[in-house]
């Protein structure tokens, strides 16, 4: 099972053909105060891991709510199919699965929510 949502703009756009592939959006909500332990697992464990399964992350950002820390980034897939097989081989990593074990049992779990959407390209996007 999938946990994203499609957004689609025009029905007559979408029927092209993207042959830039499909971008997802990622956007994960973090409690302040663990910013550093959120960045650490990402940068050095998240990051080589996904490299293995083919994760081409486009671009990085940080936002705040009003709440909470957001840490924003945007990947490129060949297609939807793609995307879904390498995030399931991803999250069944085993190196992935003790990474977060060890974080929640150290520190508790840095990330409060996960909002993931497949970005579908206006016809006219540049």
């Amino acid at each position: 099972m999938s946990n994203h949502a499609v957004i689609k703009l025009n029905p007559m756009i979408n029927k092209q053909k993207n042959s830039r592939g499909v971008c997802q959006l990622r956007i994960y909500e973090v409690s302040p105060e663990k910013r550093e332990i959120f960045h650490n697992r990402f940068r050095n464990h998240a990051l080589p891991i996904m490299n293995r399964y083919g994760f081409e992350i486009i671009a990085l950002w940080e936002s705040t709510s009003v709440v909470n820390f957001e840490f924003v980034y945007l990947l490129r897939w060949s297609d939807v199919a793609t995307m879904d097989r390498q995030w399931k081989a991803f999250l069944a990593d085993e190196e992935w699965i003790e990474i977060k074990r060890k974080t929640v049992q150290e520190t508790g779990e840095p990330v409060v929510r996960v909002t993931s959407r497949v970005l579908d390209e206006a016809g006219y996007s540049p």
